[in-house]
This record gives C-alpha cells, sequence and structure tokens, in this order.
C-alpha cells in the first residue's frame, strides 16, 4: 500500500497544471465538440487517467463549470481592456456587443455556456452563485457602461440597470441563435439588429423607466 501510496503522489506531482488541463478541454470542444469531451478522452490529451481527473474536478459538471469559468477570465480581461479605451460610450458598447455574441455557429465558449446552462437544474448552491458571479460580471461592466453614457447626454435617460437587463436578455437570444446555426441566422445579421435597436432605444429614451 505505500509504494501504490508513493506512485499516485508521483503521478500527481507529474500531472499537468489545472489551467493546462482547461485550456485542452476548451480546445477539445473547439475542435471536436462537446459530445467528444470524456474524462477518458481528455485524460488521454493531457496524459492523466479519469480517477486523476476525477480527483482534481470531483464531476464532469464540475470540470465544465471550471472550463468556463477559466475561458470567462480571459473574456473578462479583454472586456475590461475594451471599456478601459478612451472614445465615446457607444463605441465601446458596440465592442462590449461585438464580443458578447458568438463568433459563428459552435463557438466553443457558447456551446459550454448553454452545456453549463442546460445542467444547472441539477446544480447545487455553490455551482449556481458561481453561475451567477459569471453573469454579473457581464451586468455590471454594462450598467456602468450604460450609465456613463447617460451622464455624458450620449444616451437617452434610461435606468441603466433595467436597459442593461434587457440588452442582455436581446443578446442571449440572437446570440444562442448564432451558436446553434439556426437558419436564417448570422452574426452579422445579429450585429446589425442589435445595433438598429441600440441607435433607436438610446436616442428616443425619454424616461428612466424603459
Amino acid at each position: 500500500m505505500a509504494g501504490a501510496g508513493a506512485g499516485q503522489a508521483r503521478a500527481r506531482k507529474n500531472a499537468p497544471p489545472r489551467e493546462d488541463v482547461l485550456v485542452t478541454a476548451m480546445e477539445m470542444i473547439a475542435e471536436r465538440g462537446l459530445e467528444k469531451l470524456t474524462m477518458a478522452a481528455l485524460g488521454r490529451e493531457v496524459g492523466m487517467s479519469s480517477g486523476h481527473l476525477l480527483y482534481y474536478f470531483r464531476t464532469k459538471d464540475e470540470l465544465l463549470l471550471r472550463t468556463l469559468e477559466w475561458s470567462e477570465g480571459r473574456l473578462g480581461a479583454e472586456r475590461g481592456r475594451l471599456l478601459a479605451r478612451p472614445g465615446t460610450a457607444r463605441a465601446r458598447l458596440d465592442a462590449y456587443v461585438d464580443l458578447y455574441v458568438p463568433d459563428g455557429v459552435g463557438d466553443p465558449h457558447w456551446t459550454l455556456w448553454l452545456e453549463v446552462w442546460n445542467r444547472s437544474l441539477n446544480a447545487d448552491e455553490e455551482g449556481r452563485d458561481r453561475q451567477a458571479a459569471i453573469e454579473g460580471a457581464w451586468h455590471r461592466d454594462l450598467v456602468a457602461l450604460v450609465a456613463e453614457g447617460v451622464s455624458r447626454g450620449e444616451f437617452g435617460r434610461v435606468d441603466p440597470d433595467r436597459f442593461a437587463a434587457r440588452l442582455r436578455a436581446l443578446l442571449d437570444g440572437f446570440s444562442i441563435h448564432v451558436a446553434i446555426g439556426l437558419r436564417g441566422t448570422s452574426r452579422d445579421h445579429v450585429l446589425d439588429h442589435v445595433r438598429e435597436f441600440l441607435d433607436t432605444a438610446l436616442a428616443a429614451a425619454s424616461s428612466p423607466d424603459v
């Protein structure tokens, strides 16, 4: 038993960092689709057994959520850079929308998001809190940006929190259409729709109830 324990310790010591596992998981989703991401297949890619992966992540649900959190961390950093750059609030809002909407059919980040959403019915409270934290980061940044545009007179008198909630609902719906390849929907088509909506809603709004 002592020899077996030492072997397991050596295997864990030589295992790739967790971030490498998450990077590989995302690459597999991008190249092969989510259905090909099994613990066994991921283990082969990173040189670990399924047992060692379960040691780190406990369940596939946890692996998916961790991978999503890692991907969101990278997007969050990019979003922060976009929103901090000089220029009008509207130009940065367009950049936010551009970052939000999937690149196209099978976008790996959105493919992963949809799967985590689908599994959220069975998630525990901690898992739901972590999902809410991801959503909350996007929402807070959008609220701050809309509030800035209102305060500078670029946007009409909208309530930033309510407007952000409605805009993100619109983006989510359109983004799902793009990610799953709904016929008649493309990324460019969606971006045109959203920009037209923003032109109308932000210019014509005249009360904080919008």
